[in-house]
């Protein structure tokens, strides 16, 4: 039997638009360029939309580096809108980091927020990494982050078990307190 595949039936490939928070342009210059939150660690799939909208900003991507131990697969060359990426790895490289390069306007460094990492999370490391003139090197950021997560989750943890434990509303039955179930005075007054 043979089947014949229509391509034009066939639903065409759509690229989610990259998740990125850039520096904007001034003098100060920082140790990032700004932030790309990948929605998984498949460099084939994420590449292209990261090179399609910096493209527009900043001129054709030519290479991109990575450090290999945050990455499973990297493949030497990325298809990107009619154009070649290489893609290289250095394992002196800054595992956070995203190295991107061009032939025009020159060398730009993202911080890579990892794909698992909690919206919340995501959002906070991208607002410090699109700090102009921030010193503060991709793996900093990344150690401050799970310094202040794991403080948010103990927080949400420590309030978790006062409201498990009654809280201040409950009375020593268990039962929520409410006007009427506070005990009156000798003189009526509450």
């Amino acid at each position: 039997m043979t089947t014949t595949l229509d391509r034009a039936a066939q639903p065409a490939v759509v690229l989610r638009p990259a998740r990125l928070s850039l520096t904007p342009k001034t003098t100060l210059a920082g140790q990032l360029d700004g932030a790309w939150w990948p929605r998984s660690r498949d460099l084939e799939a994420e590449l292209p939309p990261l090179a399609a909208a910096l493209d527009e900003t900043w001129g054709r991507i030519t290479r991109v580096s990575v450090n290999p131990s945050r990455w499973p697969v990297i493949p030497r060359t990325v298809a990107v809108a009619g154009h070649l990426l290489h893609v290289g790895w250095f394992t002196e490289q800054d595992p956070d980091k995203l190295i991107l390069l061009s032939y025009t306007v020159g060398r730009w460094d993202l911080l890579v927020v990892p794909p698992e990492t909690e919206p919340a999370a995501a959002a906070r490391l991208m607002a410090a990494a699109a700090i102009p003139g921030s010193v503060l090197a991709a793996g900093v950021l990344m150690a401050n982050e799970t310094v202040i997560g794991r403080g948010v989750r103990d927080a949400r943890r420590r309030e978790a078990a006062w409201e498990d434990e009654g809280g201040a509303c409950m009375s020593t039955f268990g039962e929520p307190f409410g006007r009427s179930a506070l005990p009156l005075s000798a003189n009526g007054w509450r």
